[in-house]
C-alpha cells in the first residue's frame, strides 16, 4: 500500500455520506473534513495533509497562497507534486516504510498492536492489573489503515515510552493548534491551506527527499545509546519537524481478512503485532514546530523553549493568549502558521470574513499515561505584531480576576460542603470546568472590546465594559455556589455553615483586594444597590 497513490484515507463529503479516497481528495470542493473514527486519529490526519502541502506544494509567495485558497488546484496537479515523495510513503512491499525504522527489527519479540494507542495500558499496568478504566485489548486487531494512523499518531506526540523509548520532537504529549474557517461546511482544502505557510514567509531551502534530513525512515536510524546521539533543529531540514520519528517501529502486516477493532470494517490486510526497541532519534534543544506554540522563560533567553502541553482542566480561555499571540516580555510565542495567518490578513482582509477559528488539540499526559484527550474550537482576531504586546497584558489581567474568582467560589463551595475543607479529598475540577465554559463568551466579548480600543491605539476597555466583565464573574460565582452548595436544603445546621460560605464569596466579589483594584484601575462606578 502506498498513502500518495492508493485510498485509504475515510472523508466527509457534503452531503453527509462517507467515502475512501485518495490523499488527493483534499482538493476536491465536495470534500469538507476527514472521517476517523477516533479524535486523536482525526487530528494526526490534518497533521498529516498539512505537512505533506508544507513538503511538496508549499506556495512560494502570499499572492500564490490566495489563488490556491480562493481556487484550489485540481488533483491531477496536487497528484504530480504528490509523486516526488510517493517512494517515501509505501506502507508494505521492501525498502523504507513510512514512518517506520530502515531495520527488520528482527531481534525485537512482537507486541500487541494495541500499544500503538497512546491511551492504551502499558505492561506493566496490564501486569499489576491496574487498567480500571482503559481496559486491556483494546485495538489488538486493526486494518494496516488504522495501524498507520496508530503509528503516526505515536511518532507525532509521542508521550515517555520508559528506558530509551523517545519523546517526540515537540515533547510528549503536544497541544496542535489549527486555523478553521466558522463555517464546518467550508470545503476541507480551506481547512487544510490556511496551515500551509508561503515560502517567502518561512524560508528555507529546498529539500532533499531521498537523504533522510526530511523523511527518516529512508536511512538507517540515528540511535542514541550514548551521549552525543542527540538530534538537533541544525542537524535536518525544517520540513523535518512535520515528520519526526522518536521510535523505532516496524508493523508485523499479515494478508489476512479480519475485522478491525478500531473502525469495525473488514479488512484484506491486518495488523495485530509491531516489533519496538529503544533508543531511536533522540530529539533535543529548541525546536519551532509550526503547529504547535511555545513557553520561553525571558529572563534566560538561552534556555530550551518548551511546547505547550495539555494539562488537567482542559483547553479553556486561561491559556488563549499563549496559544493564539505572542509576546517576547511573556515569553509567549503562538505556532508559526498563527503568525503566518496574521501576516496575511494584513494583505488579504478578506480572510477575516472567514472568521476563523483556532482548534487547540492534544493529549494530557503524566508521563506514559494518558490521563485525556482534549480538543476546543476558540475564536481567533486579528492582530498587528507589534500590538500583541500590550494585548498580552491586557488580557492577562482578565484571565488573573477571572483565576482568583474561580479559586474563591472553589474554596466557599467546599467550605459549604466540609467541616474541614483544607483536608478534603476528591476531584473539583468540574467547577473549574463550569466556571470556564460559562465566563467564555464574556471573556471573549471582552477581548473583542479590547482589540477594537487598540484601533485608536487604547488597549483599555472602557468602565462600562471592564464593568460587564466583572459582573458576568460575580453572576457565574453566585449560579455555580447555588448551583453546588445550597441545590438542596439539608440540615439547620449545614444550611448555617453554607449561608456563612456564601456571604464569604459576596464578600470578596464585592469588596476584596483584586476587585478593588480592578474596579479603581478601570475607573468602575456602581450604583449602591448594586454593590
Amino acid at each position: 500500500m502506498n498513502l500518495i497513490h492508493d485510498s485509504w484515507l475515510p472523508f466527509t463529503l457534503r452531503d453527509g455520506s462517507e467515502k475512501v479516497l485518495p490523499i488527493t481528495a483534499i482538493c476536491d470542493p465536495d470534500v469538507v473534513d476527514f472521517a476517523l473514527p477516533r479524535a486523536d486519529f482525526q487530528g494526526a490526519a490534518y497533521q498529516f495533509a498539512i505537512g505533506l502541502l508544507q513538503t511538496v506544494f508549499a506556495p512560494q509567495d502570499k499572492y500564490q497562497w490566495q489563488d490556491f485558497f480562493d481556487q484550489p488546484p485540481v488533483a491531477d496537479t496536487l497528484q504530480q507534486a504528490f509523486d516526488k515523495v510517493a517512494h517515501a510513503f509505501n506502507v508494505t512491499g521492501d525498502g523504507p516504510l513510512f514512518m517506520q525504522d530502515y531495520d527488520l527489527l528482527e531481534s525485537a519479540n512482537p507486541t500487541t498492536v494495541a500499544g500503538l494507542l497512546i491511551e492504551a495500558p502499558g505492561a506493566n499496568g496490564i501486569k499489576l492489573n491496574t487498567d480500571h478504566f482503559i481496559k486491556r485489548g483494546i485495538g489488538e486487531v486493526m486494518s494496516l489503515e488504522s495501524a498507520v494512523l496508530a503509528l503516526f499518531t505515536l511518532q507525532i506526540n509521542a508521550p515517555s515510552g520508559g528506558s530509551g523509548h523517545r519523546v517526540g520532537l515537540r515533547g510528549g504529549g503536544p497541544l496542535t493548534t489549527l486555523i478553521l474557517p466558522s463555517q464546518d461546511a467550508s470545503s476541507l482544502w480551506q481547512k487544510l491551506w490556511l496551515n500551509v505557510i508561503n515560502r517567502d514567509e518561512w524560508r528555507y531551502e529546498d529539500p532533499n527527499f531521498t537523504d533522510g534530513t526530511v523523511f527518516p525512515w529512508l536511512v538507517p536510524a540515528r540511535t542514541s545509546e550514548k551521549k552525543g546521539s542527540e538530534i538537533y533543529e541544525h542537524d535536518v531540514h525544517p520540513l523535518h519537524m512535520y515528520w519526526a520519528m522518536p521510535r523505532r517501529i516496524r508493523l508485523c502486516v499479515e494478508e489476512q481478512r479480519a475485522v478491525c477493532q478500531i473502525s469495525g470494517e473488514a479488512s484484506d490486510r491486518s495488523v495485530s503485532a509491531y516489533r519496538t526497541l529503544n533508543y531511536g532519534g533522540n530529539y533535543s534543544g529548541t525546536w519551532s514546530h509550526p503547529l504547535t506554540p511555545y513557553k520561553s522563560n525571558p529572563k534566560k533567553p538561552d534556555e530550551e523553549h518548551l511546547s505547550v502541553k495539555g494539562q488537567p482542566g482542559g483547553i479553556t480561555y486561561k491559556i488563549w493568549d499563549s496559544l493564539a499571540l505572542s509576546s517576547e516580555a511573556e515569553g509567549l510565542h503562538c505556532a508559526q502558521v498563527i503568525r503566518h495567518f496574521y501576516s496575511l490578513c494584513n494583505n488579504y482582509p478578506a480572510l477575516m470574513g472567514y472568521y476563523p477559528r483556532l482548534w487547540a488539540f492534544g493529549y494530557d499526559m503524566d508521563n506514559m499515561k494518558a490521563r485525556c484527550w482534549y480538543s476546543n474550537l476558540m475564536p481567533l482576531f486579528t492582530l498587528d505584531p507589534e500590538q500583541q504586546e500590550d494585548m498580552v497584558q491586557r488580557v492577562k489581567t482578565l484571565q488573573s480576576l477571572a483565576s482568583n474568582a474561580l479559586w474563591q467560589c472553589r474554596t466557599q463551595i467546599k467550605s459549604a460542603w466540609f467541616d474541614k475543607p483544607g483536608e478534603a479529598k476528591g476531584d473539583t475540577s468540574f467547577i473549574d470546568l463550569a466556571f470556564w465554559q460559562r465566563s467564555e463568551s464574556a471573556f471573549y466579548i471582552a477581548v473583542q472590546q479590547l482589540i477594537e480600543s487598540a484601533e485608536h491605539d487604547e488597549f483599555d476597555l472602557s468602565s462600562q465594559q471592564a464593568k460587564d466583565w466583572l459582573t458576568a464573574l460575580r453572576q457565574v460565582c453566585l449560579d455555580l455556589f447555588d448551583e453546588y452548595a445550597l441545590s438542596e436544603l439539608g440540615s439547620e445546621r449545614s444550611m448555617a455553615k453554607r449561608i456563612v460560605a456564601r456571604r464569604a464569596l459576596m464578600g470578596w466579589l464585592f469588596g476584596g483586594k483584586e476587585i478593588k483594584n480592578f474596579i479603581k484601575d478601570n475607573h468602575i462606578e456602581f450604583d449602591k444597590e448594586s454593590v
